[in-house]
Order: C-alpha cells, then sequence, then structure tokens
C-alpha cells in the first residue's frame, strides 16, 4: 500500500520536461540583448532570460571548444567555426545568435544546438583551409 502512495505522490509532483526552443532561445538572447542596451555589459544575473541565453549559448562555445582540443589531440581539426577572443566574446556570441535567429521564421525548427552552430559557423568561419587527408 505504501508503494502505492509513493507511486501517485511521484507522479504527481513529477513536471514535464521539454526541449529549449528556437522561439525560446531568441527571446533570451533579446532580453540579454536589452540589458546589454541598458547596462552596457552583458549581465547574466540581469534577468533569468537572459541569463538562460548567456548561459547556453557561452555553453555550446566551450563544449565546442573542448571538442576542438580533444579532436585535434588525434589529429583531427573540427573546423566548423573558429571564435575570435576578446573581452566582449560573449556579447558577440549573443549578438550572432540573435542576429541568426532574426533571419529564421518565427517558431525555427531544429534544436537550438543545430541553430546556434550555424550563426556561429555564419558569423565565425574558420579562414584558415583545413588540409587534406593524407
Amino acid at each position: 500500500m505504501m508503494k502505492n502512495w509513493i507511486f501517485l505522490i511521484a507522479a504527481l509532483l513529477s513536471l514535464q520536461a521539454h526541449a529549449y526552443t528556437g522561439k525560446e532561445l531568441r527571446e533570451d538572447c533579446q532580453a540579454a540583448e536589452e540589458s546589454f542596451a541598458k547596462s552596457g555589459r552583458l549581465e547574466a544575473y540581469s534577468s533569468p532570460k537572459a541569463a538562460r541565453c548567456i548561459g547556453y549559448v557561452e555553453g555550446f562555445a566551450d563544449g565546442y571548444a573542448i571538442s576542438d582540443f580533444l579532436a585535434e589531440s588525434v589529429g583531427v581539426k573540427l573546423n566548423a567555426f573558429c571564435l575570435p577572443t576578446g573581452r566582449d566574446l560573449s556579447y558577440r556570441l549573443v549578438r550572432a545568435v540573435l542576429a541568426h535567429l532574426e533571419r529564421q521564421p518565427p517558431n525555427p525548427e531544429g534544436s537550438t544546438a543545430t541553430l546556434v552552430a550555424g550563426a556561429l559557423a555564419k558569423t565565425f568561419p574558420c579562414t584558415e583551409p583545413l588540409e587534406p587527408k593524407k
């Protein structure tokens, strides 16, 4: 009997999970850009939406950098995009994603990861050509 109660309580308290959509990413990055326009700085703590955009985009870029480093350690160059360095990198990442999303339909299809990858590849292409495979 106790197991039934625990199962019932767990079922009632569980939340529905959903994927982060392109529409949500657009709204979040707009909030981040509005925050930047007001303060002149990109601050993750200015609003939950801004924080979610900044965290997602910076996390994506960090994940790619790690993948690129690991691939290079075994002789493979990913070359999907080449991020610049600088103090304003966070803002440039958010702006690149937002500019890309502005060219998409209101509810873009596909994962947010592919939307961010497309944005960064278009905004920050690598200038070094890949070496031919040997």
